[in-house]
């Protein structure tokens, strides 16, 4: 199932002119980052790691100055932004959705700044309330040393846990994790503690947990508590 998509046309290798442009565009954002945001954060990850500092430097002002809508003037970043197509060549980027599972497809045809930029200019098809908080998953992925796999995606999302329900709907996720009914859908904060607690025990070894999967349970409840905590869902009775 494709869960988001990113087109990049850029330059031929042949070509003297650098330039960059957008395609067909599947990007969710909400709840932040987002689906879409974390394969623009994949993107950015990926081809960033062996530029140049002045060029990560460079692409760190863009970020800020797109994210917060300022006007970007031609060319940047020895690239020209248009949305003319013609005669450019096209790399295709999804995030493949299999069950629980997720995977990124990269279809890479052009250099690694060219995708960069293109995965940074997107932002500007969003909504200007989305802006601020994916240009934020951007300098996060600038800093990114890792392989392209589910820790990239927890770092960022900012959250332990890099489950495809997760990242839908955190807390829808996060009321299941902890034991919650479909009905319950406003827990107190003494209840998301309480709950908390007795899911603690279930999965910790010294209470008959499984020792190997111990450690990611535990992060899991942890992260499912800090959401129904801070997304202002209950009452504090």
């Amino acid at each position: 199932m494709l869960l988001a998509e990113l087109e990049i046309f850029h330059s031929r290798s042949a070509q003297p002119t650098r330039r960059v442009a957008l395609g067909h565009l599947v990007l969710p954002v909400e709840p932040a980052p987002g689906l879409g945001g974390i394969l623009l954060g994949a993107v950015v990850a990926r081809h960033a790691l062996d530029l140049a500092s002045d060029d990560i430097t460079g692409l760190r002002r863009l970020i800020s100055d797109i994210g917060a809508g300022c006007r970007v003037v031609q060319p940047r970043m020895r690239h020209r932004y248009q949305v003319d197509r013609h005669g450019l060549a096209v790399s295709t980027h999804r995030l493949i959705g299999e069950g629980e599972e997720m995977s990124f497809e990269f279809a890479d045809r052009g250099g690694d700044l060219a995708q960069v930029l293109g995965a940074i200019y997107a932002i500007e098809r969003l909504d200007q309330q989305h802006r601020s908080s994916i240009a934020d998953v951007l300098i996060q992925a600038l800093r990114w040393k890792g392989p392209i796999g589910p820790s990239m995606v927890a770092f960022l999302a900012g959250a332990q846990s890099s489950s495809l329900a997760a990242l839908a709907d955190p807390r829808a996720w996060a009321l299941e994790r902890l034991g919650f009914s479909d009905v319950e859908t406003s827990p107190s904060s003494r209840e998301v503690s309480r709950r908390y607690r007795q899911q603690m025990r279930s999965v910790h070894p010294d209470h008959g947990g499984d020792h190997e999967g111990a450690s990611a349970a535990i992060r899991g409840l942890d992260v499912a508590s800090r959401i129904l905590r801070t997304s202002g869902g209950g009452s504090r009775s």
